[in-house]
């Protein structure tokens, strides 16, 4: 498994229309075979801060992720939203080792 936890700034006039990109992509992501799970959070206390937690079942998922139709809609839609460019971090899941999935 591999979890990706993308975080992302939006400028504030940019919320909504961001919230309303990324669900859509989140929804045709999760039908991907590849990918396990696909959380879209949003902070609390600074509303224009999400995290975008994308979990994938192997180390290739996320290069097939980036290939379809929908991840190029949302990058492309989304870019002009970002206060600054998204940042991500990548992670080995420890516990449960098989993830239940």
């Amino acid at each position: 498994m591999l979890i990706v936890h993308v975080q992302v700034h939006v400028k504030s006039e940019c919320v909504d229309a961001f919230r309303e990109a990324t669900l859509e992509n989140a929804r045709h992501s999760v039908k991907e075979p590849g990918i396990a799970r696909f959380d879209v959070v949003q902070q609390a206390d600074h509303p224009n801060r999400f995290v975008l937690v994308e979990v994938y079942r192997n180390t290739d998922a996320p290069t097939t992720h980036k290939e379809t139709a929908h991840y190029a809609k949302w990058r492309d839609a989304v870019a002009p939203m970002m206060a600054e460019p998204r940042t991500s971090v990548k992670f080995t899941n420890v516990f449960p080792d098989d993830a239940g999935w």
